[in-house]
């Protein structure tokens, strides 16, 4: 059927959380109330990207681009737009220079982008099988299944494409899907690990609501060619969306002969199942993934064996996470000659970042491999709002460490953020502006660590404590410079000793900030002073008798009432009492009030 309009709302969880849903019904009901809602398709998709501008909708053939949309709109849209073709320009995305943009290709945030991971998320129902496979779904399936590729030819692909794991240290796919296939066992198992944990990073969380069948057809690739005929995906929880569609996105396939028995008429059968987790930080350890779907409380055990030769219930298991999934069936449809085309050397192909933080446009941006942090953050992200500086750039979450303005020409790959002394990690990228103090970043990312610990080894639940207090009796003024030593001390042993990679890079966030930052942790130390102003263990307000005229807005704004004083007459802060809010410094208009 041909349809006149097509209207794409966005739906990934971000835009829901802003009425989404509501903004569907109420286009639904006024294509209904003009009489043209058989000539409209009305489309809900998966995450466009662009969250900084949500809720989003995207109207074809003309690929207006409206953000911010309100349930209020929708009648405006269908009126202006669909009946009588004229774009709502109010509604239509603007760069700063307040040009009308209204295709996406005109919008600096998506023209560097090159988009592997996410090429349907944004585009397709991801609730409707027919939609995926308009766009070349399962069509790497079946070329693998019939189109005379062997298990050898699939891993032959892998290895030319250059694929390397997403989900942390960037192992190459192709070596450890060789792994499983060479044991020989009963029984085979092929995990997704949905497990994403990361502070400010939801890709995978996104692409599994976006284009849940890309995940189920990577796996069905994965048991085909390792020998395993049952799959498991390990997703969180706090994914009620991401679990929904991927339920839909299984029932679908299966109803389609693409899962269950004799897929698309071979011997090869292969199923799904869905496990919950409970949301441990720990858990995405594939060894602690491992034990909590066998029912096991989550905790790591030491490697070798490595799970792709024992795991799960100690049989070969293949383990990724869902980004490197969703590079597979393109991998396998369009070769890996031309995936390893983009990218670098070593790390070849597309990168997802979540983009948060003191950011302009925050969201998903996907990019080569070798693309650097100042293009993303300033020609995607579009800086630093409010005229701030730029300070520094997390990468790789509570696993990776900051990397500053010295280091925004660095091309992001394993081996140059290993270099700066970060990591790829799963892909949260958190910029920090001028306003942001160090030591509390670390602190923050440090006390994440600890609280999600295990406890199972000494380095770590041990370590990572002591750690903690050294930051927190700097952030209060009561550290020694000896902390100094005892922190690199305590960040290497932990490194060396600690059971999983979640303990051996626990100290990076310390370590890094430490090093590139060291004077500003010094004042901390030395001069008891936090130069940001954050540390409220640090901060004192007075309130300057030259310059008070006695107005009481400082009082009257004080929650604890410490501010004596009567109209017109100086004001004074009992320091004993002060919570350090800075209620009274945002207050004053004559600069009365000090922070120090």
């Amino acid at each position: 059927m041909a349809f006149h309009h097509y209207v794409l709302v966005c739906g990934g969880t971000g835009c829901v959380s802003s009425k989404a849903d509501d903004l569907f019904g109420e286009l639904a009901k006024a294509l209904d109330q003009e009489g043209i809602r058989d000539d409209v398709q009305l489309v809900k998709t998966g995450c466009f990207g662009f969250c900084e501008q949500g809720p989003i909708v995207k109207v074809l053939p003309e690929e207006s681009f409206y953000v911010g949309v309100k349930p209020a709109d929708a009648a405006e849209i269908v009126s202006e737009h669909i009946v009588k073709g004229r774009q709502v320009d109010r509604l239509l995305y603007k760069e700063e220079d307040s040009k009308v943009h209204a295709k996406v290709d005109d919008i600096s945030f998506y023209q560097k982008q090159f988009r592997i991971v996410l090429r349907n998320c944004g585009f397709i129902d991801p609730e409707n099988i027919d939609e995926y496979i308009a766009r070349d779904g399962y069509l790497a399936l079946e070329r693998a299944l019939t189109g005379g590729m062997t298990p050898d030819d699939i891993i032959e692909e892998l290895k030319e494409s250059g694929l390397r794991g997403r989900g942390g240290a960037g192992f190459p796919t192709w070596q450890k899907w060789g792994f499983s296939k060479a044991v020989e066992a009963d029984q085979k198992y092929v995990v997704c690990n949905a497990d994403e944990g990361d502070p400010g990073a939801y890709m995978d969380r996104s692409v599994l609501e976006g284009d849940p069948h890309s995940i189920i057809e990577a796996m069905a690739i994965a048991g085909y060619t390792c020998g395993a005929d049952t799959g498991f995906v390990y997703c969180r929880a706090e994914y009620p969306l991401a679990i929904h569609r991927l339920e839909v996105a299984i029932k679908q396939a299966t109803e389609a002969g693409l899962l269950g028995d004799n897929i698309l008429g071979t011997d090869f059968s292969f199923t799904i199942e869905i496990r919950l987790g409970a949301g441990a930080f720990v858990c995405g350890e594939e060894t602690a993934l491992l034990a909590s779907i066998e029912g096991k409380r989550g905790m790591p055990i030491p490697r070798p064996p490595f799970p792709a030769v024992k795991g799960l219930w100690e049989k070969p298991t293949v383990i990724n996470n869902v980004e490197t999934l969703a590079n597979i069936p393109v991998i396998i449809s369009r070769g890996g000659e031309w995936f390893a085309k983009v990218g670098t050397e070593k790390s070849r192909g597309t990168k997802v970042f979540a983009l948060t933080g003191k950011i302009k446009n925050s969201g998903l941006v996907e990019v080569p491999m070798g693309t650097t942090l100042r293009d993303i953050i300033y020609n995607i992200g579009g800086g630093i709002p409010d005229g701030r500086a730029f300070k520094a750039v997390q990468t790789g979450g509570p696993s990776g460490g900051v990397i500053t303005a010295d280091y925004l020409d660095t091309p992001i790959d394993y081996e140059h953020l290993q270099e700066l002394g970060s990591i790829m990690g799963s892909g949260g990228m958190i910029v920090m502006d001028e306003d942001d103090c160090m030591l509390d970043v670390a602190k923050f990312y440090l006390e994440f660590t600890v609280e999600e610990s295990c406890g199972k080894c000494a380095p770590c639940r041990v370590g990572g404590r002591k750690l903690y207090n050294i930051l927190d009796r700097m952030a209060k003024g009561t550290a020694e410079e000896e902390d100094f030593g005892r922190i690199e001390d305590i960040g290497q042993a932990m490194k060396r000793a600690s059971l999983c990679g979640l303990g051996q890079t626990a100290p990076n966030p310390v370590l890094s900030v430490i090093k590139y930052f060291p004077e500003e942790i010094g004042a901390h130390v030395k001069e008891g002073r936090c130069p940001a102003g954050v540390c409220k263990g640090l901060i004192q307000y007075y309130i300057d008798p030259e310059k008070c005229i006695g107005c009481t807005l400082c009082a009257r704004r004080c929650p604890v009432n410490v501010i004596a004083g009567e109209r017109k007459e100086v004001h004074v802060i009992d320091q004993n009492g002060c919570i350090k809010c800075g209620e009274c410094f945002d207050a004053c208009k004559f600069g009365a009030v000090i922070r120090r």
